[in-house]
């Protein structure tokens, strides 16, 4: 008996494969453009520091403070822009092309700084010769002044204190020292004051007040309207002299001193983002004592004042790592998760166009899987035992399970579905008719005698 011909090869088609694979390309790469992205944004960040002069206490700050951040492997990168003074260096920061500067309160303040930390005060010390003391700023007002101080402006700056700038006579009743000209040469040239204003810290450590004291002895006067001068300027703060700041031996003052001043301010862009404010924050509250200079400017940081009502509003970054606001996880992984979904929206985007349009088996139709049935109807006249068509008929019965299955899932569409019924009722009927034949007619199998081409013929002629 010859054997059955073998069913038709058939390349099973699936999407389940590419499905998943763009699937899990689409998490990945949508992980690492996030990781990526985090990282560039983490690393390429440079901030501009606008200073004055090189040499100057603004600029050897910035140094430091470049420095700090370098050693402590932040993202941040600090770069120093240097102007021929510290009014220039405002200005660049006002036109937007600097996110740091330092000011004093009593210069123009750029409407979009915020601060970021006091860096240093400065007081100012009413100084007479002597034991003449000057007893009330209208007294003061009527003496001729030399200022101690950083330039013009400090000398503006107690024209306006004393409310005698709009005098015709302000330039010649105060007067701006040249820097290092001693006490006892300003009060032998006719000055009946001397108004200098000094960082607090270096006046602790500076010994020259001493040295005076020792020499020819000098008084510090008070201002006795601090308080009032404080409310009326917003710039101006209240300071104290305490005992023995100027000097120890003798003691001057003797007893804590009522005065005025001005705070240095590390100012930064309105718009600078609250992280990068919040970490520079955190870098220069803890180190302090590397960013502190030399002669004593900066040794002294204090945090930023939070107060809606400050001079200079506080950044709102500082004011968080001031205030130690704790972050809800949404506020501090809001750009991640926002990043991450619009990496996962575009990247699926592009894989979802390349498996619809190139890589994607279309579903099989069910006419297709017709064909196959009647591949099965084809090879049924070469059924020569119930074996064989036990065969065909398992071969049909995988056909129509393959069908109802594909339905399920989505791998066979119905086109052509009553195509299918119809070839599989016919296959299936024709199955059945030929087991009954060969049930009621059992072939003969041929021996090797002579006589066995009548005994086949016999039987063909029966059938």
């Amino acid at each position: 008996m010859p054997p059955m011909p073998k069913p038709r090869a058939r390349v099973v088609k699936s999407n389940r494969a590419q499905i998943l694979i763009f699937t899990l390309l689409t998490l990945l790469l949508s992980a690492a453009t996030v990781w990526g992205g985090r990282a560039w944004l983490r690393n390429s960040e440079t901030i501009v520091f606008a200073v004055g002069a090189p040499g100057g206490p603004e600029a050897r700050f910035a140094n430091r403070l470049a420095t700090v951040i370098k050693n402590n492997s932040s993202r941040l990168r600090l770069k120093v822009a240097s102007n021929p003074d510290n009014t220039k260096a405002l200005q660049q920061f006002e036109r937007g092309n600097a996110n740091l500067a330092i000011l004093r309160t009593d210069a123009k303040v750029p409407p979009r700084a915020r601060t970021l930390a006091i860096l240093e005060h400065d007081v100012v010390l009413v100084l007479s010769p002597g034991g003449k003391k000057i007893k009330s700023v209208a007294d003061l007002k009527k003496k001729k002044i030399a200022v101690l101080g950083d330039g013009e402006n400090s000398a503006n700056f107690v024209r306006t204190a004393l409310e005698i700038s709009d005098s015709p006579d302000a330039a010649q009743r105060v007067q701006l020292a040249s820097p290092g000209t001693s006490l006892d040469r300003l009060f032998a040239s006719g000055f009946g004051a001397v108004v200098a204003i000094e960082h607090a810290s270096k006046i602790m450590k500076d010994k020259t007040y001493e040295q005076y004291a020792k020499r020819t002895g000098f008084t510090l006067n008070g201002i006795d309207s601090a308080k009032a001068l404080a409310r009326k300027y917003p710039a101006i703060s209240e300071e104290t002299v305490s005992t023995g700041m100027l000097s120890s031996s003798p003691a001057i003052p003797d007893d804590d001193v009522d005065t005025i001043g001005l705070e240095w301010l590390l100012v930064a862009q309105s718009r600078m983002s609250t992280t990068t404010a919040a970490e520079l924050a955190r870098l220069i509250y803890e180190n302090k004592s590397e960013l502190a200079l030399d002669d004593g400017f900066a040794s002294k940081i204090e945090p930023a004042a939070t107060d809606k009502d400050a001079f200079v509003v506080a950044h709102q970054g500082a004011a968080e790592y001031i205030n130690d606001d704790t972050k809800s996880f949404m506020d501090r992984y809001s750009d991640v998760m926002y990043l991450g979904a619009g990496a996962l929206s575009i990247i699926g985007s592009i894989f979802a166009a390349l498996y619809t349009k190139v890589t994607r088996v279309a579903p099989e139709r069910a006419s297709e899987l017709a064909g196959r049935i009647l591949d099965v109807g084809e090879r049924m006249e070469h059924a020569m035992c119930l074996d064989h068509l036990d065969e065909l008929q398992d071969e049909l019965e995988t056909i129509l399970r393959h069908a109802v299955v594909g339905l399920r899932d989505g791998t066979i569409n119905s086109d052509g579905l009553d195509t299918f019924k119809l070839g599989y009722e016919l296959v299936r009927d024709e199955i059945a008719m030929r087991r009954d034949h060969l049930i009621r007619h059992p072939p003969v199998e041929a021996d090797d005698s002579t006589d066995s081409n009548v005994v086949v013929v016999k039987t063909a002629q029966s059938a």
